[in-house]
């Protein structure tokens, strides 16, 4: 008599009826009881591969590993498709996602109408940063199945990864086409749309995500956002506290919170938005630099506690051994001789924005023959200034929504000397790059006005007035001073000045800087102005004027100081639909008010100087409030710094009274600053690539020194 050994060699397969029971149990999701019958069976037929592919499937049902089943029913059954594609889906949940991709890819060489696995092929293509084959495998599958609103969904994302917001929010659209109620298709809509600028349909978008989901905490924290942006603050801080209410535990929506709370004015509350942002996320990055930005922005700290609070930010961020490994980091770099220096740039800016209107010119002048640039974008948002800018460089990477590790690894492999970072603790930063240490030098430049508080950050580029000797001991950086004003302007396309005197002798003093500079101590010193000179008027423009509660919150508090309401001209943008426009207001101004107790003017600054508007300043004893002297110095009038703000007061009488003075400046400021420091960016170009040649020089020098 045979075995049952012998037997199940004679028949590999179970009985139908065996099997027909095993799939019942499947069905009716007694996936325990079919676990346990399946693996018995198989113990009798191990060579059964739909029996080792219902184990899987089984397996996957119960959250279990199902990986050793399913690469045998692979072996077993090696031309089934849809068994390499389960095999690929257990894969990519794992995290083996190359040979996720293997086997997504065989399924679909098997069955090329597999419109499934063309789509799960292109979100592990997209999980390994392959964005340009994400992308085509993506549209395989529309291909196949035009009806797939989740693959729209999904190569949206891709697209918009790649700074294609345009074709991003087509494919959102057309899954909402698909499937009007898609209520991830609407919110993606809306951050694409608010990434483009088209902020009213961003809005609508958000908040017909939340008619389909009342319950959206996420889509009120980005309405809130898009409401923030465009002025609305009170509804903004509303929209956020909404999604609080939803979810008490949105670390992102108290960090967001304590952004327009800042803005309008509440800095307690908004330190304390950010800190419980941090109670809830102790390693969120975004919410500690935006607590540094406050206290520095603000001035809420003195400087020594700033650089304590700035140095936490990376024990916060990083691990131990994050931090120990950035600190033995070996690199290796042919010496200068016979080649250029590799400098790399990292922003989130590189658009319109203010850092740009500076950078523009930097990269403009740069000489080629001595370094070559590579600009890293940290964001996909992109306009005429970012094709500008692209054009200007060696090398452009685009950076958005990639991790800080793909980063650092893309900068080490380009080979970059030295490694400039443009945003410090602002919007958009990658610090973290910075703090795991991707180059042999690395520096911070222009966008932020406070030490990072970085171990690896090498140094902190400023000049003598704006970081003077008597500053140092405020960075963790190394204070590198050029041996000229650090930025540089250019004015072209901007109206030329216009400005008369007023024929009723008014004076309009005032400036358009964002109303997070117009800080208590500000309109105090403006309402000192304001006594002292009964013929002024303040004139303030700026967006967030827009919203009424700002300007009644300006209005009350000047009113506190005794200056009635009709001695006040608030604007919004609306007053300027335009840059150019924005500039020719600037004749509205006879003398223009650098802020006081928080972060002064830079563009600003600038802006009013080219309108040929004098411009008063206090100096203080940090670079928040240090930048419009540098300007001012910069011109060669550093008479406009006051010391005091008696002095303050005392300048901005004198030169309000002095018509003829004014009139004289009016029609020689451009001329003066056309010919100024202020104006050479060919010479600020010349000054930094001596600095960044000089670093590397020294970190040359001092690897030899150790080996």
């Amino acid at each position: 008599m045979k075995s049952k050994k012998a037997a199940a060699k004679q028949k590999p397969e179970p009985p139908r009826a065996d099997v027909e029971a095993l799939l019942a149990l499947y069905n009716a999701r007694r996936y325990a009881e079919a676990e346990s019958g399946a693996r018995a069976m198989l113990v009798q037929y191990p060579g059964f591969g739909f029996g080792w592919k219902l184990l899987g499937g089984i397996l996957q049902k119960q959250g279990k590993n199902a990986l050793p089943a399913l690469r045998k029913t692979a072996q077993l059954i090696p031309d089934d498709p849809n068994v390499h594609y389960n095999l690929g889906v257990a894969l990519r949940s794992a995290g083996q996602l190359d040979e996720a991709v293997t086997h997504y890819r065989h399924a679909v060489k098997l069955k090329p109408d597999f419109a499934e696995a063309h789509g799960n092929l292109g979100n592990t293509l997209k999980d390994l940063g392959q964005f340009d084959e994400a992308i085509a495998s993506y549209r395989r599958a529309l291909s196949i199945r035009p009806d797939a609103a989740d693959t729209y969904i999904n190569l949206g994302i891709a697209l918009n990864v790649l700074g294609r917001a345009e074709d991003a929010a087509a494919s959102y659209r057309k899954a909402l086409e698909v499937k009007p109620d898609h209520v991830l298709a609407c919110y993606n809509l809306g951050n694409t749309l608010k990434d483009l600028g088209r902020f009213e349909e961003a809005i609508a978008s958000y908040r017909r995500a939340i008619e389909i989901k009342p319950d959206f905490a996420g889509a009120y924290n980005n309405l809130g956002g898009v409401l923030k942006d465009i002025g609305h603050l009170d509804a903004a801080a509303s929209s956020y506290r909404r999604a609080l209410e939803l979810d008490p535990g949105f670390a992102e929506a108290h960090c967001n919170l304590g952004g327009v709370l800042k803005d309008i004015g509440q800095l307690d509350a908004a330190a304390s938005s950010y800190r419980r942002a941090l109670e809830l996320k102790p390693d969120f990055a975004e919410a500690c630099s935006n607590l540094l930005f406050l206290y520095a922005y603000h001035a809420l700290i003195d400087p020594q506690e700033y650089l304590a609070e700035a140095r936490k930010w990376e024990k916060s961020c990083l691990s131990a051994q994050e931090r120990q490994a950035a600190s033995l980091r070996v690199f290796r770099r042919r010496p200068l001789a016979g080649r250029r220096l590799k400098v790399g740039y990292v922003s989130g800016d590189f658009r319109q924005h203010a850092v740009s209107y500076f950078i523009e010119q930097l990269f403009k002048y740069h000489d080629r023959d001595r370094i070559e640039i590579f600009a890293y974008s940290t964001q996909g948002v992109r306009d005429e200034v970012t094709e500008r800018i692209q054009g200007m460089v060696d090398h452009w990477v685009q950076f958005a929504r990639v991790t800080h590790t793909a980063i650092r690894e893309r900068i080490e492999a380009d080979g970059i000397d030295v490694l400039v970072d443009l945003a410090g603790h602002s919007a958009n930063n990658r610090l973290s790059v910075f703090a795991h240490r991707a180059a042999p030098v690395q520096a911070y430049y222009l966008g932020y006005f406070a030490s990072t508080g970085l171990t690896e950050m090498d140094y902190w580029i400023g000049d003598e007035v704006l970081t003077p000797p008597e500053t140092d001991g405020h960075f963790s950086e190394q204070v590198w001073r050029l041996p000229r004003v650090s930025w540089s302007f250019n004015g072209k396309d901007a109206p030329l000045p216009a400005w008369s005197p007023d024929t009723e002798g008014i004076v309009r003093i005032g400036g358009f800087n964002n109303l997070g500079k117009l800080t208590d101590a500000t309109l105090a010193l403006w309402a000192r102005v304001l006594h002292a000179l009964p013929e002024g008027r303040l004139l303030l423009k700026t967006k967030e004027l827009a919203d009424a509660g700002n300007r009644q919150r300006i209005m009350d508090a000047m009113a506190e100081h005794g200056i009635p309401p009709d001695r006040l001209e608030l604007r919004d943008r609306s007053a300027t639909p335009d840059w150019f426009a924005h500039m020719a207001y600037y004749d509205q101004l006879d003398i223009s008010l650098d802020p006081v107790g928080a972060m002064g003017g830079v563009t600003t600054t600038f802006d009013a100087l080219w309108m040929a508007v004098p411009v008063i300043t206090l100096q203080g004893d940090r670079v928040a409030s240090r930048a419009s002297a540098a300007i001012v110095s910069g011109l060669g009038h550093p008479e406009w710094a006051a010391c005091s703000e008696a002095e303050y007061v005392d300048k901005v009488v004198a030169l309000a009274r002095d018509v003829e003075q004014r009139k004289i400046l009016r029609s020689t400021q451009r001329e003066q600053m056309a010919s100024s420091p202020l104006c050479d960016a060919k010479g600020l170009a010349q000054s930094l690539e001596s600095a960044y040649e000089e670093m590397f020089e020294r970190w040359t020098n001092a690897k030899n020194r150790q080996n």
